[in-house]
């Protein structure tokens, strides 16, 4: 206890992320070694909240450019997110992790509703609360909801653990030449269009004076790295 640079995180994660290599669904060992970096940064005596996306089984914008009514798109994708947190729950608990899944949407049977002061109840004794469902409604991204949770959870800044190491000027998948920054602005980042996050979930962070911190989840021992303050990633203020 008390190695963290933070009392309280919001952990964004992507949904993409947990597909690995094979692109669609859930790669059990990547599931398996999130949770075991979890689990250590839990152990360090953060309190963390996590929200985590569903884009490794439905998109909700894709499905909508598709043709698909927007709503009944989101809804959709809402309920992959689900799927992630009850995965992600499953592989904590077996590290030894105590978790509650919260959802926007209610579902009794698998999960409790959100409801703000239970969640940092939760947080203060020492569960790791995972925000599913993203913010409930359509046309809002879980970006959105991680920086809603945040704000509302009181976390000191959000962890956006993703599949590439901090922002780009450019995709490093497809420009070798690509630089990543070191720390940016949110009006940088806004006025460069850069991908760290919707514009809608940049300014939230901004209004509420939040920090967005971008790194490498494939990378083992990152998000223990991130909790003590270590510099990683890209940090955006």
């Amino acid at each position: 206890m008390g190695s963290s640079a933070f009392k309280r995180i919001l952990l964004k994660l992507s949904g993409e992320a947990l597909a690995g290599k094979q692109g669609h669904g859930i790669n059990t060992e990547i599931i398996k070694r999130v949770a075991r970096d979890i689990a250590e940064a839990h152990q360090g005596g953060t309190e963390i909240g996590i929200v985590i996306g569903g884009g490794n089984i439905f998109r909700g914008i894709a499905a909508s450019a598709g043709g698909m009514d927007r709503a009944s798109s989101d809804y959709m994708g809402m309920l992959a997110t689900c799927i992630n947190a009850l995965a992600l729950q499953d592989a904590l608990e077996k590290e030894g992790v105590p978790t509650r899944v919260q959802s926007a949407i209610e579902m009794a049977e698998i999960a409790e509703p959100y409801i703000r002061r239970k969640a940092i109840r939760h947080l203060e004794k020492g569960r790791v609360v995972i925000f599913a469902a993203g913010t409930g409604n359509p046309y809002f991204t879980t970006d959105t909801a991680a920086a809603l949770r945040a704000a509302e959870i009181g976390a000191e800044v959000i962890m956006k653990a993703t599949k590439v190491n901090g922002i780009y000027d450019r995709d490093p998948a497809q420009h070798s030449d690509a630089v990543m920054y070191g720390e940016l602005t949110y009006i940088e980042v806004l006025n460069k269009g850069l991908k760290v996050m919707d514009s809608t979930a940049v300014s939230l962070c901004m209004d509420n004076k939040l920090p967005i911190l971008t790194f490498n989840l494939m990378t083992s021992g990152n998000i223990l790295k991130a909790t003590k303050g270590e510099s990683i990633g890209t940090l955006v203020r």
